[in-house]
């Protein structure tokens, strides 16, 4: 109780910083969850005898439901979606604040060579650099819930808090807005309103499909034989190193989800070792590189079909712009009998900045 006692006040039923709150370990939270639940039920059990306040007293709703809000904000925020998760494939640039209106993007390459001079020459070369400029808008968006007097009532009369549940889906379905923006740079209804692109789908990015020598002859991975995965493997992390002119180095390969779990469960010919195991100790970018899976890239590929994108995962490369994270705002009656929780968010898309730093490779 006494490290929670840094950050809940249990007298008050309140978290004083909810900064070390959301640090701390889930276990911990659970716990200070659970004690800001019965809190608040026995807050809710001080209106069991103002039910019909709530129909004419507006203040009566604010008081029963804005404390139980605090408790249920906190747990949507430390509640994590891993099916959504982003930073898992590129760093989310939060500066800014919800009101921003944009950001200018830069792409970026290098050009120039040395050349043999004479003593006296006028005509030194110079390196430099090949930029591209563009800006990019961040929009504002939202998903929030409701709840109505019925609902307070009744949790009023039996003197328990407010489920959690709607808030919750709100945090989920941001969670999936924001995750179909980064990867596709389209909404989760596959709308492309921005007119983005995303992670799989950057037209800037090096992009071919795989060697046609497997059996008949085919793309496919499942017609080719362990060396010949590898060597298609390896070929598209070496392409970072030499297309960014040695500059970059490939740490992150991500893989569709079907073809990550083929490989996992093929063994190489001849050794004790599937091709994943086999590929992360030997592999052209060294110990360093990452391996993942994405349902995402099962069909980003030419023509609908598969698609692995190699990269150097740092901010350089490539980010996402989130400048105005997901926020509940404060709870407003917007009808006789209801009460609306908003949520926004300020986004502003997937920006590869140097696409040298990335490839694809399709068709497997």
């Amino acid at each position: 109780m006494n490290a929670i006692s840094h950050f809940f006040d249990a007298a008050a039923g309140r978290i004083t910083d909810p900064i070390l709150f959301l640090a701390a370990d889930a276990a911990v939270k659970n716990q200070v969850i659970s004690l800001w639940a019965a809190d608040n039920a026995r807050h809710a059990a001080t209106f069991a005898d103002r039910i019909d306040a709530f129909l004419s007293d507006a203040q009566v709703g604010y008081a029963f439901l804005t404390p139980q809000l605090y408790r249920i904000e906190a747990e949507v925020y430390m509640t994590k979606y891993p099916s959504f998760d982003i930073t898992r494939f590129m760093s989310v640039d939060s500066s800014g604040d919800m009101w921003d209106v944009g950001t200018l993007v830069y792409s970026m390459d290098q050009v120039g060579q040395a050349e043999f001079l004479a003593g006296g020459a006028f005509d030194m070369p110079y390196a430099s650099t090949k930029m591209a400029q563009a800006t990019r808008n961040f929009h504002l968006a939202g998903i929030g819930y409701e709840w109505n007097t019925q609902e307070m009532q009744r949790a009023a009369k039996l003197g328990r808090s407010l489920s959690s549940d709607k808030a919750l889906a709100a945090g989920l379905a941001a969670d999936r807005f924001i995750y179909g923006i980064a990867m596709l740079g389209k909404t989760p209804r596959g709308d492309a309103e921005k007119g983005w692109t995303g992670f799989v789908n950057d037209a800037n990015v090096p992009s071919a499909q795989v060697a046609n020598d497997g059996t008949g002859p085919s793309r496919l991975w499942s017609a080719k034989t362990p060396d010949q995965i590898l060597r298609d493997i390896n070929e598209a992390i070496t392409a970072v190193e030499t297309g960014s002119g040695e500059t970059m180095v490939a740490d992150t390969l991500v893989l569709p989800t079907s073809s990550y779990n083929y490989i996992a469960t093929t063994r190489v010919t001849d050794t004790g070792a599937t091709i994943l195991s086999f590929l992360q100790a030997n592999n052209a970018a060294g110990e360093s590189l990452r391996i993942i899976k994405s349902r995402a890239l099962e069909t980003a590929g030419t023509g609908s079909t598969k698609r692995l994108v190699a990269y150097a995962n740092n901010s350089q490369v490539l980010k996402f712009h989130l400048p105005g994270p997901h926020q509940f705002l404060p709870a407003f009656q917007k009808g006789s009998m209801v009460y609306e929780v908003g949520g926004i968010m300020n986004v502003g898309g997937t920006e590869v900045r140097l696409p040298k730093g990335m490839v694809y490779r399709d068709s497997f």
